[in-house]
């Protein structure tokens, strides 16, 4: 049998949930984006989520003399990520709103790593109403 403490599995279980909301969260942004017709959708969204979560949380508990080592390079994986979303197509410049979404995302993701949900969910539901926007519209009136 395992040989492991009560308080290791109750502690693991809250970052599985803090997981799980971060995934959620991506996803309902994710879910947006897919509506719009979007390539990167509820799936891009929510493992960007759920990674940069995984990633603070492994930077929290394994490092915490210096968690902000591993939460950096989550900016620099998601900016590699970003750049192979943007498409410069003659004068047209296509993703660079997909590039920014996994970015938000990714950043929602390690609020929720750090516990602090009330500025993810805030931040979440902020991104959907601007996504949601209808830019020519705006512009045009």
């Amino acid at each position: 049998m395992l040989n492991i403490e009560l308080s290791s599995f109750y502690g693991e279980l809250y970052q599985i949930g803090q997981i799980l909301l971060a995934v959620l969260l991506g996803g309902l942004i994710g879910f947006q984006r897919k509506k719009s017709g979007k390539p990167a959708g509820i799936r891009t969204y929510s493992l960007i989520a759920g990674g940069a979560t995984l990633f603070t949380l492994i930077s929290v508990n394994a490092f915490p003399f210096d968690p902000a080592r591993i939460v950096a390079q989550i900016v620099v994986g998601i900016g590699f990520l970003g750049a192979g979303a943007i498409l410069h197509k003659e004068d047209l410049v296509l993703g660079l709103t997909t590039a920014a979404g996994m970015w938000v995302v990714a950043a929602t993701g390690v609020a929720v790593g750090l516990e602090m949900y009330i500025t993810a969910l805030f931040v979440s539901l902020l991104t959907i109403l601007i996504l949601t926007l209808n830019e020519e519209k705006i512009i045009k009136k």
